[in-house]
């Protein structure tokens, strides 16, 4: 019988004692969708939309992680990969901690949704694919990353020099180009407390 050599993981309060306290279920709303598509804002909507059930949720974004945990990565294959890698691994830790988790990447590839998935445990994992099309988010371009990328100037840009492949079996789709953002927002939320009613 092997030793165990993370004996504190055995004395820390357990996920359920924790979601007991909160009185809520931890769970990943991992929002997957091109640079411009309303996955942050429609987590935004969804968040506030939580808060006023009181229910604790923490979103999780390019913005708060690549300018933090993540700043020595670039866009690259790899350094894709270990970003959402990483962002998983702390995903996990608030979701194990019972809070409703949003995460908003393109995260272009359904390898990397599904590394993502596995770290953070197929029943916790609830995968929102924001379809909405490229020719609205290169329209709306709230960075300006696509008349760069256009240009040349950003490489691996997803959607013009580099694939997105679409979500194979999402737990829900929706497109920010065709109903408004309360009926979008509406629909995770349903999602996320018919999770919660379980």
């Amino acid at each position: 019988m092997a030793e165990n050599i993370y004996p504190i993981y055995d004395r820390m309060l357990s996920r359920e004692e924790r979601e007991r306290q909160l009185g809520q279920r931890g769970m990943m709303v991992w929002f997957t969708g091109l640079s411009g598509s309303g996955k942050s804002t429609v987590a935004l909507g969804v968040e506030r939309e939580l808060a006023a059930r009181g229910l604790l949720c923490r979103i999780l974004d390019g913005d708060n992680i690549r300018a933090g945990i993540n700043s020595n990565l670039g866009f690259s294959p790899e350094d894709r990969r270990e970003n959402i890698r990483r962002i998983a691994e702390v995903g996990k830790l608030f979701v194990e901690t019972g809070i409703v988790t949003l995460a908003c990447f393109v995260s272009p590839t359904e390898e990397i949704r599904r590394m993502a998935r596995d770290i953070i445990g197929e029943g916790d994992f609830f995968e929102v694919f924001v379809s909405t099309p490229l020719e609205e988010c290169e329209r709306r371009d709230v960075k300006g990353l696509y008349a760069r990328a256009r240009r040349g100037e950003v490489k691996d840009f997803t959607g013009i020099s580099a694939p997105f492949e679409v979500p194979a079996h999402p737990s829900l789709s929706i497109d920010t180009s065709v109903l408004p953002l309360e009926t979008n927002v509406q629909r995770v939320v349903d999602m996320i407390m018919n999770e919660q009613n379980k």
